[in-house]
């Protein structure tokens, strides 16, 4: 790249970063000239200008060039969501990286494969292991990349992702499964673009004969054709046989461990279980929130 096209896109950068803080922070065109004229003196980049001249704190210079970059994650003063959305409330620290290292991993994985896409079904052995936390904040990860992604809670016994999302338990995925044809039963995430969540729905007397049904597996792979991503949040191994009839569906799977308290013997049972089923196993994810 030639000095004039890298001088170019600087600009063209520059420009949209001050759009962006004119709007939030109601900054003039005088304060981004300021700002403009203090970072060729002193040599600094536009944001840090913007922040050494009092203009905007640095978590809203991040802000803006996350939006700049179509990068979604909310603002600081927003930040209002379940404490168990990490990736949301807490988008940079060190720890949320693992989760993003994850999704590259599984994008070039197990749901890597254009001719044979699947759904990923994300389970463990016991109850308490952090299967719903980490479906929640790898669906965010995902969400953060372009297409769209749904995350479904197939929990039909303890369900709690509409709680951590805070949207309506009902319509949901019992009652498609029961043949009700509920209309809205997959809901968009208003704080995080590109996110959708079909909930739980009515808690029903027989969810293992309802998952286990061959409609689930025909829902699965249309809604593979709407979505870019689907991950599943499932029961545990310990409650029933819901997670293996889960992964089964979806065709692949993530199990997820908790440090200093999963049962080495429960996990390879499971592990044992899904091989059998011919279900692609993503790898064990070690909890450790």
């Amino acid at each position: 790249m030639n000095a004039f096209a890298q001088d170019r896109m600087d600009t063209t950068g520059i420009a949209q970063i001050g759009d962006i803080l004119q709007k939030s922070k109601g900054l003039s065109a005088e304060q981004v000239n300021l700002a403009l004229q203090y970072q060729r003196e002193h040599g600094v980049r536009f944001g840090d200008a913007i922040v050494a001249m009092g203009l905007a704190r640095r978590e809203e210079v991040v802000w803006a060039l996350s939006q700049q970059f179509h990068y979604p994650y909310l603002p600081e003063s927003e930040r209002k969501l379940h404490p168990d959305l990490v990736l949301a409330n807490q988008p940079f620290v060190e720890e949320v990286e693992a989760f993003r290292d994850l999704r590259s991993q599984l994008v070039m994985g197990v749901m890597g494969d254009a001719d044979q896409r699947c759904a990923l079904a994300i389970t463990s052995s016991d109850q308490g292991d952090g299967k719903t936390f980490a479906a929640a904040n790898l669906a965010i990860a995902f969400a953060q990349l372009p297409g769209r992604t749904l995350l479904i809670d197939a929990n039909l016994r303890t369900p709690r992702l509409h709680q951590i999302f805070g949207v309506k338990a009902t319509p949901g995925l019992s009652g498609v499964l029961a043949g009700h044809h509920e209309q809205q039963a997959i809901s968009p995430i208003k704080q995080m673009p590109n996110l959708y969540l079909m909930a739980a729905g009515a808690l029903a007397p027989n969810p293992a004969e309802l998952l286990q049904q061959a409609t689930f597996g025909f829902l699965l792979r249309e809604l593979l054709e709407k979505f870019d991503h689907v991950l599943v949040d499932t029961p545990s191994y310990s409650v029933g046989s819901d997670a293996r009839v889960i992964g089964v569906h979806c065709g692949a799977a993530l199990i997820v461990g908790r440090k200093h308290a999963s049962r080495m013997p429960r996990m390879q049972t499971l592990v044992t279980m899904l091989n059998k089923s011919k279900v692609k196993l993503a790898g064990v994810l070690v909890n450790e929130f």
